[in-house]
């Protein structure tokens, strides 16, 4: 064939454009090393199943330290609700706040509030139990125009951090502190209490006053006096419990021990039920007790 010069002999052997061919080797080591450095879809299956089983580990673990902070944030803010309800009865000569929310001023069969301005405006809705609520203004106006606004002016104490987006207040104050003193604790010593003084058997660290109700309702949490029976049904909160604060400023978790207690409180969640139910464990007779005691000092029955 045709022979080559000098001049394409050098060419060739610099940059082997003439001979293309001559790439393949180096083609071929090139790919088996790029095969090499990757990874196959064994591998790859493999490491989205590792990746899949430490989420299924860490995500409850990241979600209860969520949960324990909230809870640790709403222990804080009943604390400081409580403190707050001391500081106004130390001005006011030992008389408690009105705790019938949305009712000031006014004297009723159930409650004489007469010249006494309720802790907080009323920031329901009428048709709050089917989910509606104020606007956030109005709900924002209604707390600060209460007597407790003096006492406790950051609207981040009155919720719960768990509570839905909207609402600025989620605690209730219970029916036995200057709330509501229905028929069956008129005229008992010691259970529906308008003053300090009033509150020494058991003694202030015994009986509560703010609750973790999860929402905003009229008046006050209630519960019976004189038959074993929920009222306002359980709230179910921050694990299967409830966050509290009591007369002398500190604040508690209380876990429910009863299934039925848990049960019935998750079912009338943000609810309103006109029924009332009795325990039938003693788990369940065990949580109702505690609250009665708690709220009233005793039971009734």
């Amino acid at each position: 064939g045709k022979g080559f010069t000098p001049l394409e002999i050098k060419i060739s052997k610099g940059t082997n454009k003439r001979f293309p061919e001559r790439h393949g080797e180096t083609d071929v080591r090139q790919q088996h090393r790029s095969f090499l450095t990757g990874f196959t879809l064994i591998e790859l299956l493999v490491v989205i199943a590792i990746i899949a089983i430490l989420m299924a580990i860490l995500m409850p673990a990241l979600h209860r330290a969520r949960e324990q902070g909230r809870r640790a944030v709403c222990l804080n803010n009943l604390k400081q609700l409580a403190m707050s309800w001391i500081m106004y009865a130390d001005e006011n000569d030992g008389k408690l706040v009105n705790g019938a929310a949305g009712y000031s001023n006014v004297q009723t069969s159930w409650g004489d509030h007469e010249n006494e301005l309720a802790w907080v405006g009323r920031c329901w809705h009428s048709n709050y139990q089917q989910g509606e609520q104020l606007a956030a203004d109005e709900q924002k106006s209604e707390i600060m125009i209460g007597a407790m606004w003096p006492y406790c002016k950051d609207l981040k104490l009155y919720r719960c951090p768990t509570g839905l987006r909207g609402e600025l207040l989620t605690y209730a104050i219970m029916f036995s502190m200057n709330a509501v003193n229905h028929a069956a604790t008129q005229g008992v010593r010691g259970a529906h209490v308008k003053k300090m003084s009033e509150i020494h058997s058991p003694a202030p660290a015994f009986r509560l006053v703010f609750i973790d109700e999860g929402w905003v309702t009229p008046d006050a949490f209630a519960v019976h006096y004189d038959t074993e029976q929920w009222w306002d049904d359980p709230p179910v909160r921050h694990g299967d419990g409830v966050n509290v604060s009591f007369a002398d400023g500190h604040s508690d978790y209380w876990k429910w021990k009863g299934v039925e207690t848990i049960k019935n409180g998750r079912l009338a969640d943000r609810t309103h039920p006109a029924t009332h139910w009795s325990p039938a464990t003693p788990e369940g007779v065990e949580d109702l007790h505690k609250m009665q005691k708690g709220c009233w000092g005793r039971l009734g029955y």
